[in-house]
C-alpha cells in the first residue's frame, strides 16, 4: 500500500479511538499495545482503536467516560463496534484486523518470570477473547513478538501497511 498523500492523516496515541467516515490514513505506533482497525466496505468507514491495557479494571465506574475507557480493549472494542452499529454497519460485514502487543521490554530469565504474563501478552489474548465475545471475526492478525510497529490505515480501501521497527538491544545481550 502506498501512502496516499491526498487522504488527510491522523496520528492516534496510546488510549485514543477515531472513527473515519470518509476516507483517510489512520497511523499509530505499537509496542505491548495493541491496535484494532475496523472497515466496513460496504459503507466505507473505518476505525482504530490503540489500547493500553487488556480489561478495564472492575473498580471503575459503570459510567467510565469513553475518553478513560479507550485505555483498555476490552472496553474500546466494544465502544467502537457499537457505534459503527449505529452508523450502520454490521458486524459480520467488519473486517477486523488485530496488531501489536509485543514484548518490547526484557523478560528476567528466571523460572517465575518466564511463568509471567506480560502486557503485551495480556493485550493480545484479551482482544481475541473479546471479539470472540462481541462476535466479531478476526480478518488478519499480526500479534506478540518482541518488536513494536508502525501502521497505517486506508480507511478507504481498508489496507493496513505494517512496518516492524528495529530490535532493541538490551544490556544483558551485550
Amino acid at each position: 500500500m502506498e501512502l496516499a498523500p491526498e487522504l488527510p492523516q491522523v496520528y492516534l496515541h496510546p488510549g485514543e479511538i477515531y472513527i473515519a467516515r470518509t476516507p483517510s490514513i489512520l497511523r499509530t505506533v505499537l509496542g505491548s499495545c495493541v491496535g484494532i482497525t475496523f472497515w466496513s466496505p460496504r459503507l466505507a468507514i473505518g476505525a482504530l482503536c490503540h489500547a493500553v491495557l487488556p480489561r478495564r479494571p472492575p473498580d471503575l465506574p459503570p459510567n467510565l467516560q469513553c475518553t478513560e475507557g479507550y485505555r483498555y480493549v476490552d472496553f474500546c472494542i466494544a465502544d467502537v463496534a457499537r457505534q459503527l452499529e449505529t452508523l450502520g454497519a454490521v458486524r459480520s460485514q467488519l473486517q477486523v484486523k488485530l496488531f501489536g502487543g509485543a514484548d518490547v521490554l526484557p523478560v528476567a530469565s528466571t523460572p517465575s518470570a518466564s511463568a509471567r504474563m506480560t502486557v503485551g501478552r495480556q493485550n493480545w489474548q484479551a482482544a481475541l477473547e473479546v471479539m470472540r465475545d462481541e462476535s466479531l471475526g478476526v480478518t488478519v492478525s499480526d500479534l506478540g513478538g518482541t518488536r513494536g510497529c508502525t501502521l497505517q490505515f486506508n480507511t478507504g480501501t481498508g489496507e493496513v501497511l505494517l512496518r516492524r521497527l528495529a530490535q532493541p538491544v538490551y544490556e544483558n545481550d551485550l
